[in-house]
């Protein structure tokens, strides 16, 4: 019995140690992958995995949240009507891709984007925290794509309702 035991721990062992390995080996490669990407200081490969790992799909592409990447690419950033009303009034995630085309020039919409403090849900201090070389390649990327998509609707004051579908973000306080 004790050898039995003894046998089902050592093989317990070389089965711990043989995961260990492979998810070594597989985070190993998913560095090698994110350096190759990562490597060069501006690409559209590179703003396309920025986009991807930052969110902005969730907001900026139709359907995002619900779907995730079964969104096609074809569909991302081309922004939505739905809302996001809070005690700041309420904000429409933009079209990103006709956003840009009027922005040719990296340099100065990297100005802009650092300058800027929109409403929420837009999470600005992230964007803000992008070093320029990223900001360049997200700039590549959405430009890298076709224009489409309509324009969202304007932002909406406080004091009026949307005339549009949206989500709440006004804290609701317990009785």
């Amino acid at each position: 019995m004790n050898t039995d035991r003894f046998f089902q721990i050592l093989a317990l062992t070389g089965v711990i140690f043989g995961i260990r390995g492979i998810t070594r080996a597989l985070s190993d490669s998913g560095r090698k992958i994110e350096t190759a990407i990562t490597a060069g200081e501006v690409s559209v490969e590179r703003g396309r995995h920025l986009i991807r790992i930052s969110g902005c799909n969730d907001c900026h592409t139709p359907g995002f949240m619900e779907k995730g990447e079964a969104i096609p690419e074809t569909e991302w950033l081309t922004g939505t009507v739905l809302g996001w009303r809070g005690p700041r009034g309420t904000s429409y995630p933009s079209n990103l891709r006709r956003q840009l085309a009027a922005w040719s020039d990296a340099g100065k919409w990297i100005e802009m984007i650092r300058a800027r403090h929109g409403l929420p849900p837009m999470p600005w201090t992230s964007l803000h925290a992008m070093t320029d070389d990223e900001l360049r390649s997200v700039h590549a990327y959405i430009r890298s794509l076709p224009v489409s998509g309509d324009p969202v609707p304007p932002s909406v004051p406080p004091d009026q309702e949307p005339k549009t579908p949206y989500l709440n973000l006004a804290p609701v306080m317990p009785l």
